[in-house]
């Protein structure tokens, strides 16, 4: 039987993202830092043993589910095959460093540095300060569309704690994703799981074409939590 304290998401049949295992959630906001960016804390979220996340985009409580599925007949089919990262992400060799990329978008612009992006540092990574800032643009792509890759092979990621960011981005005029940190098991509505990942984004608008995963289209869709 899975212990009643596991941390886990499970995504119900046309309807909301269910959260257990007293999983920290915060709001963060997406702020520019020179010509890069930097999270800052949003508003203060009540925290709970369980809870269940809106993944329709209507929801009246925001990040909280009213039962607005039910109300707008939500179709929340999981689009998203369940191929693992590796198997699916490209290769791509620097001098002095490699990285994975599966194409995966959440539009976080993490993966842009104060010299370039995380594709540009790649390039010249047998510069030991572009070759730390390609693996740092890699590491805070909150996604995980990005991983950094040693020459041997090795896979370069931070150690993130459990936690789920609802992710706000002032820029866009828009509200993001649910940033999931430090390996928290997803399990479909079928009972099956994804592959457990140390960063993924969960999508909240409810259209995104890689559901249950965010594909940025919450910035075309113009879509805001709080009205």
């Amino acid at each position: 039987m899975t212990p009643s304290n596991e941390q886990k998401i499970t995504i119900t049949e046309n309807g909301p993202y269910i959260v257990t295992g007293s999983i920290p959630i915060s709001e963060k906001v997406i702020t520019p830092n020179g010509k890069g960016y930097i999270w800052t804390e949003g508003d203060p979220i009540p925290q709970s043993e369980a809870y269940a996340l809106c993944r329709c985009g209507h929801s009246s409580t925001a990040p909280f589910c009213s039962g607005a599925h039910v109300k707008i007949e939500f179709d929340g089919t999981e689009i998203s095959g369940k191929s693992e990262y590796e198997d699916r992400a490209k290769l791509y060799l620097g001098p002095e460093l490699n990285m994975l990329d599966d194409d995966r978008c959440a539009f976080a612009r993490f993966c842009h540095r104060e010299k370039g992006t995380a594709w540009e540092l790649l390039e010249t990574s047998d510069d030991p300060h572009d070759r730390k800032e390609a693996i740092r643009a890699a590491s805070e792509c909150p996604a995980g569309r990005l991983t950094a890759m040693g020459l041997d092979g090795s896979l370069m990621e931070d150690d993130l704690k459990p936690e789920i960011v609802v992710i706000q981005d002032p820029m866009k005029g828009v509200s993001g994703g649910l940033y999931v940190k430090g390996g928290i098991k997803l399990v479909s509505y079928d009972k099956t799981e994804y592959e457990t990942r140390n960063r993924y984004v969960l999508c909240r608008c409810g259209v995104s074409s890689i559901r249950p995963f965010c594909d940025a289209t919450h910035i075309d869709e113009q879509y805001r939590d709080k009205k």
